[in-house]
Order: C-alpha cells, then sequence, then structure tokens
C-alpha cells in the first residue's frame, strides 16, 4: 500500500479523506488487534497483589486513572503525535530508526557501503532541514566512537528480541484469557482440565495455518476487531450507569497519588499489570508501511482509544460494588449472563486476530535483522504475489508455537504471563524512546534540550513501569529477559562473524590482472554458458573464485560477479536496483552487477531473477557501446559540451526500466547529488535509464543529456558489429545454461585470539552455520545449476 493514496492516485481531497477512511478502517485487525484485547486480562492481572479493598473504592479508582492516564500519555502523546511522524520514508519498527539515524550519522556497522547507494530516490525524498552546531556536537561524538556504534546496534537488537519475546508471549496470554471466561459455565474440576487443552488447541491451529498467509483471511479481521471494540464500549456504557455513573472522578490524577500513598510497595508492584493496557502500541509504529499516519491516527484517536477507556470505566464501575470478584475472572464477571457466550465467541475470535497481527510483525522483522546480515539465514516464503510484506517463515512459526504452548503449560495463569509480556513491552518501548530521541536531534535538527525532554519524561513513565516488571523476575519476568539475551547472543555473533568474513574477502581478494592473466597459455579453458559468482565484495576478485578455478582450471564463457547488498532503505525501485559494469575490456566478457534491496523488499526468486539480470546485461551493453560511439553526449554548465567518454571498468552504471509515454526522452534534464548523472535513450528494445557512477569527488551540478542522432554510425560499422556480436555472445551463453558459484565457508578465529572470540566463532557461529538455511536455499538455486567452491576463513 502507498503512504498516501491521495497523492499516488492524483484524486480530490474529498476522495483522498474517503481512501483515509478506507485506510483507518482495514488498519483496525492488522494493528489493533493485540491492543484492543488488553480489557481481558488488565485488572486480573493488576489485582493479582495481595491489595486490600476499602469501601471508598480508593484503590479501584486509582487503577482506572492509571489506566487512563497510560493510555493518553503513552500510545496517543508519544506514538501518535510524536513517534508515528519519525517514520523512513513511510516505514516504522525499530529497523526504521536504526536505518534513519545511520543515513545522517555514519554509524552504521553495515559493509560495503558505497556512495552509489546515496543516489536512490529513498535518500531524496527527505528535505531535512539545514544543521545545527548542537546537532553536529553530537554527529561527531557519535562519528568518531566506534564503541558507541556497537552499543547503538545492540541496543537495536535488544529491542527487536524484545519485539520477538512479545510474538511469543502476547498469543499465549490473549488466548488463554479468552478462553478463560469458560470458567463462569463450568466447576473448578471442568474448567482446570479443559481450559489448558482448549488454548493449546487454538495455538496450533493458529500457527498451522499461517503457511496460507493472512490475505487468505484477513478479510474479516477489521470486521472482527470492530465487532469487539463496539461491544466492549456498549458494556462499557451498560456497567457506568448501570453501577457506578460517579466512576468518571477517577479519571482525576490525583486517585493515582492516593493509590500510591496508600498501597505503597504492593501498588508500585501492581503496576506491572497495569502497563498491558499498552501491550500493541508499538504495532501502530511497526505497522505504519501498510497505512498511512493519517489513517492510524484517526483510527486510534476516533474510535479504538475511547472504546478502550469506556471498557476500562464500565469494568472499574462493575468492580467498585463487587468487591468480592476482584480476584476472580476480571473481564467476563462484569459481561451480564444473558450476552456472556456471545461475548466470550468475539473475544476469542478478537485473541486469534491479535495474535495473529504480533504473529506475522514477528516475521517481518526477523526477515530485515536476516536481510541486515544480525539473523541467521531462514526460508522466507512469500505467501501473496500481490500483497507487498505477507510473508512465513517455517522454522520461526514452528519454533514459536512450540514455545507458546510450552509457556501456556508452564505459568497456567495470567499473573505469570503478564508479568513476562509486560516487561518485553515496556523494553521495546525504552528502546524505542531512545532511538526517538536521536532521531529529534540528529534527523529533524532539533536542539537537544527538546529530545531530552522527550527522553526526560516519557522514558521515567516507562522506566518505572520496567522496574515494576523486573521486580517480578522470579514470577515470569526472568522469560523474556532469558529470551533477549539468548537471541540477542545469536545475532551479535551472526553479525560479528560476518563482518569478520567480509575483512578478510576484502583482504584476501584477487587482482583484475590476475583475472585477465588467465588464459590458454596457463591451461585455462573458457566453457559455454553463463557463471554467476556470488561474493560480498563490491569490487576486485573473490578469493573463492581463484580457488576455484585452481582446482578446476576452466570458467565460462560469459562471468558475472554478482554481490546482494542490503541497504539502509525500506525499499529499492526496481529501475535503482541493479548497479552494471565491466571487469577487464569488453573482449573478456566479465561483468560485476551489484543488486540491491532494501530492508523490507521482497528478493526475487532464481527463475526471474535470472531473466532480469540477463535484460540488465544487455541494456548496459546497448548502453556501453552508445558511448563509446559518442552518441550518448552532456551538457555541463560548468565544463560545457562535451563527448560521452569510453568505457571505463571502475565505472558502475544504474541500469533499470521506466516507463515512457508520448515517446522516447530523448532529451532530459535533472538536478543530480554529487555522485551521479543520468541518462535516458532510446534502445530497439525497451528505454533505459542509467545513472553512471562518478568519481566521489564530483562537485554537485545540473547536467543535461541528449542522443545526437547525427553522429550515429554506420549499421555496418566495427563498433556495431561488436555491440551485435557481444550481445549474440550474451544470448548463447543463456542458452547454453546458468551456473552458480558460491563459497561453502568454514570460519576460524586466528591464533592468539581470545578465549571469547575464540567460542564465539569456532563454536557459536559454526554451529549456526552448520544449522541454519544454506546461502543455495535463501538466494533459490537449484541443486542441478549450483558450484560450492569449499573456503577457510580465517578472522
Amino acid at each position: 500500500m502507498d503512504l498516501d493514496y491521495g497523492k499516488c492516485w492524483g484524486t480530490s481531497k474529498k476522495d483522498s479523506w474517503k481512501n483515509t477512511l478506507l485506510l483507518a478502517y482495514q488498519s483496525l485487525g492488522v494493528v489493533y488487534g493485540d491492543l484492543s484485547i488488553s480489557p481481558l486480562y488488565v485488572y486480573k492481572s493488576t489485582f493479582a497483589e495481595d491489595i486490600h479493598h476499602s469501601e471508598t473504592n480508593e484503590e479501584i479508582f486509582g487503577v482506572l486513572s492509571f489506566v487512563f492516564w497510560t493510555l493518553t500519555l503513552v500510545p496517543l502523546f508519544k506514538y501518535v503525535f510524536v513517534v508515528l511522524r519519525a517514520d523512513d520514508n513511510g516505514e516504522g519498527g525499530t529497523f526504521a530508526l536504526y536505518s534513519l539515524i545511520c543515513r545522517h550519522v555514519k554509524v552504521s556497522l553495515l559493509p560495503n557501503r558505497q556512495v552509489a547507494d546515496e543516489a536512490l530516490s529513498t535518500y531524496k525524498f527527505e528535505r531535512p532541514p539545514e544543521p545545527n552546531n548542537n546537532s553536529s556536537r553530537v554527529k561527531l561524538v557519535l562519528e568518531k566512537h566506534k564503541s558507541l556504534h556497537t552499543a547503538l546496534l545492540i541496543l537495536v537488537l535488544l529491542g527487536t528480541c524484545m519485539v520477538i519475546g512479545d510474538g511469543l508471549l502476547t498469543p499465549a496470554i490473549s488466548v488463554f484469557s479468552a478462553v478463560s471466561g469458560l470458567e463462569l459455565s463450568m466447576s473448578k474440576d471442568q474448567h482446570q482440565y479443559a481450559v489448558i487443552p482448549i488454548t493449546c488447541f487454538i495455538l496450533v491451529c493458529l500457527f498451522a495455518l499461517q503457511h496460507f498467509g493472512t490475505h487468505r483471511v484477513g478479510f474479516f479481521f477489521a470486521p472482527v476487531v470492530l465487532t469487539w471494540l463496539i461491544c466492549i464500549s456498549a458494556l462499557g456504557l451498560y456497567n457506568i450507569f448501570h453501577w457506578n455513573p460517579h466512576v468518571y472522578q477517577a479519571l482525576s490524577p490525583y486517585y493515582m497519588l492516593k493509590f500510591l500513598k496508600k498501597t505503597r510497595k504492593g501498588g508500585w508492584m501492581s503496576l506491572g499489570g497495569i502497563l498491558l493496557c499498552i501491550t500493541g502500541s508499538e504495532a501502530m509504529f511497526a505497522d505504519l508501511g501498510h497505512f498511512s499516519y493519517a489513517a492510524i491516527q484517526m483510527a486510534f484517536t476516533f474510535l479504538v482509544y475511547p472504546a478502550l477507556i469506556l471498557a476500562y470505566m464500565g469494568q472499574a464501575a462493575y468492580l467498585s460494588k463487587h468487591h468480592h470478584t476482584i480476584h476472580d475472572i476480571g473481564f467476563y464477571v462484569s459481561v451480564p449472563e444473558s450476552v456472556r457466550w456471545p461475548v466470550l465467541v468475539i473475544a476469542i475470535l478478537a485473541s486469534v486476530v491479535g495474535s495473529q497481527a504480533i504473529i506475522s510483525g514477528t516475521f517481518s522483522i526477523i526477515n530485515q535483522s536476516q536481510s541486515l546480515g544480525c539473523f541467521p539465514r531462514v526460508k522466507v516464503v512469500h505467501t501473496s504475489d500481490k500483497i507487498h510484506g505477507q510473508i512465513y517463515i517455517p522454522e520461526i512459526n514452528w519454533m514459536l508455537m512450540i514455545l507458546c504452548i510450552a509457556v501456556t503449560i508452564g505459568f497456567r495463569d495470567t499473573k505469570h504471563m503478564g508479568n513476562a509480556s509486560g516487561l518485553a513491552v515496556m523494553a521495546v518501548m525504552l528502546v524505542t524512546t531512545c532511538l526517538t530521541s536521536l532521531v529529534i536531534i540528529l534527523c529533524w535538527q532539533k536542539p537537544p534540550i527538546v529530545a531530552f525532554i522527550f527522553l526526560l519524561f516519557f522514558g521515567s513513565i516507562e522506566l518505572l513501569y520496567f522496574s515494576a516488571s523486573l521486580v517480578k523476575f522470579r514470577e515470569g519476568a526472568w522469560l523474556p529477559i532469558l529470551l533477549a539475551l539468548f537471541l540477542v547472543t545469536i545475532m551479535f555473533v551472526w553479525h560479528y562473524a560476518t563482518i569478520k568474513k567480509y575483512e578478510y574477502d576484502l583482504h584476501n581478494k584477487v587482482s583484475l590482472e590476475w583475472l585477465l592473466a588467465l588464459g590458454p597459455s596457463l591451461g585455462i579453458a573458457r566453457v559455454p554458458g553463463i557463471g554467476i559468482v556470488f561474493t560480498d565484495l563490491t569490487s576486485g576478485i573473490p578469493a573463492n573464485f581463484s580457488r576455484f578455478v585452481t582446482n578446476l582450471p576452466a570458467f565460462h564463457r560469459l562471468l558475472v560477479f554478482v554481490c546482494i547488498k542490503s541497504v539502509p532503505v525500506p525499499f529499492v525501485p526496481p529501475a535503482e536496483r541493479y548497479l552494471v559494469g565491466r571487469v577487464g575490456p569488453a573482449a573478456h566478457r566479465s561483468y560485476r552487477c551489484i543488486v540491491r534491496y532494501g530492508y523490507r523488499d521482497v528478493h526475487q526468486d532464481v527463475d526471474s531473477f535470472e531473466s532480469e539480470l540477463i535484460n540488465r546485461l544487455a541494456d548496459f551493453i546497448r548502453y556501453d557501446w552508445y558511448k563509446e560511439r559518442g552518441i550518448v553526449d552532456t551538457w555541463n554548465e560548468d565544463d560545457g559540451y562535451r563527448s560521452g567518454a569510453s568505457s571505463n571498468e571502475c565505472r558502475l552504471a544504474v541500469i533499470g526500466t521506466v516507463a515512457i509515454s508520448g515517446g522516447p526522452p530523448f532529451e532530459i534534464e535533472e538536478s543530480v547529488q554529487p555522485a551521479s548523472v543520468s541518462v535516458g535513450f532510446s534502445t530497439v528494445d525497451s528505454v533505459t535509464d542509467v545513472i553512471e557512477m562518478e568519481p566521489l569527488d564530483v562537485v554537485e551540478r545540473r547536467v543535461r543529456f541528449a542522443i545526437d542522432t547525427d553522429s550515429e554510425a554506420d549499421p555496418g560499422s566495427e563498433m556495431d558489429v561488436q555491440s551485435r556480436e557481444e550481445l549474440h555472445d550474451l544470448h548463447a551463453a543463456q542458452q547454453a545454461g546458468t551456473a552458480f558459484i558460491l563459497g561453502h565457508s568454514h570460519v576460524k578465529a586466528k591464533q592468539g585470539s581470545s578465549l571469547l572470540k575464540r567460542l564465539a566463532i569456532n563454536f557459536g557461529y559454526n554451529f549456526l552455520r552448520r544449522n541454519c538455511r544454506g546461502p543455495d536455499v535463501v538466494l533459490k538455486v537449484p541443486p542441478a545449476s549450483l558450484l560450492e567452491v569449499g573456503m577457510v576463513y580465517i578472522v
């Protein structure tokens, strides 16, 4: 979905409002499933502590006051009015904030960063204000200290791991709380033996259906959540007017102070249950890319927020007249008996929808982590051809299912599940607050005092709740901490070893002269077909290819060194995805192709990737020979008119097809970034947009490009014959077949390394590498076309 439907369709303001309303309705099922089911378990988790209730209802009113102000300050003020604006070109979430910071400050630990990447249109969408001295000082400090780069990455990984932990705990607590309503219709013995099996059965069904994709059942998500919100609003209004119309007095913050003063330590510990009212708030930011800011803001402000407030007020009104039910089943005791069964069914459906949203979010964030080299390789299945981002990860799905069932059977009550879920939620929110503070200074160029006030105000609230959760370490809160430590260790070890492997490749790459010297004189043969050599390097010849040629003295007639890299932007437009260049002279038939993906991009399957790669090579060959013939010319405002230079093997060109209306663009004028120039030209098969990457010291300038039709050579000229011959060789090689050459690596820590490094590399990383998906599976390479080259990395 596009961020702003009104902009992309060119519709009127009235139509734009209609689209926003439609998106707001659709967001209910995806964004607010988790947040809307929190009334099922908040009061029961809060009053699980030993709190004695007085006839004045100060304890109940105090909890309601905390719930009201927590919902108002965190989801409404923090997320809706501040954090949602810190989007990364329409994308939200922990990695989006990290990506945004990395583009403004050089703190990214991702290898092979190129100036060419900054010519992406995703970078150009931003209009940052002029930098000020304060932000520049903060930027300099961050860029200077490498330890801060690592600390920032660990902070992001910690937030990511807590989101995964939430994906494990939310289905368990939400489905268990919904099914617990059966207790009111069963005896104690029946309930004891029925609720756990029914919960586990629903969880198994929920995870078993994941491989079908949410788009197949997603059409009823929004109606279910809308029905649930209307239901809890109606129940809230009924309980308010029927039991205690004066419950509105509890909205005063005075009752919070009174509650803490009276209950002291017990009241502080009960905050661990109150914070569950904001579980799912992070989903508003994480799912921003599927909707628009206006749609999410509208849905929460005018529907979700008032419905939740009414629901909590209604429960408080009922409990104020029924103190003996406070420690019972919580939500369902406040539901009139005549409508209890329909409410139970709707609650179970809503809990399934809320669980589905967090499971899908877990898949998405693991895919982002994997694309940025921070997670072991897993198989990602795209369940929808039409809806972008609908993915399914089999290994993660079944692991989550087993852990969810284990949590349900192990904890058996909402108190322990709530303690665990609350700590995970608050940890994610603290990470978001810290990263947003950096965005305020570095990206929005606001004075540091503004970021400090934001961090101090919201950080204090979240630290208060976090401390209340942390103190319940032995009562369930240990689970997300243990899980986060385990996952952070895995992710950091994988990322560390990946960078060390890249550095080894960089230091052991082979020179271009070595490749050009290979030939019949050394007993090297060129065999028919295309050899696609996958490498992490963006320049030079990888060591695994030299190992391949040394052991098998032959390589393919047409050679392509392919580097698939992730860049810190959400999406890379298809027209800017392929950077193509020559390796050596044209007669050598060797090319380099860098394929760039954003952290939310869908990777192509091998068939479409292979055909797309061949098409981009063909377009590059045509373009390169156009340059050789001097047909592509440029007008530089500083240097005047000059003819296209000959092909330079050090240059790469961005090759991508663009849609043209009204004839081919023989002349294009645009303002360009310091690192790029752009040209449009007509070919036999397509119209191609090319951005040729210049040396780094090129100054910003306006450039005009034109095809000089008068200078076109005779079709029978030598250059035209050579270009046709090269295209013919490309076609013939494609017909002969393609071989994919991948490195099969074993990594060892070098002698003299510390014990920690040896454990991390020799045991940790190699264990993960042996038990995760191979690069051939991730790249979807057919086994019949795969050639693996063994490599030992000493890092």
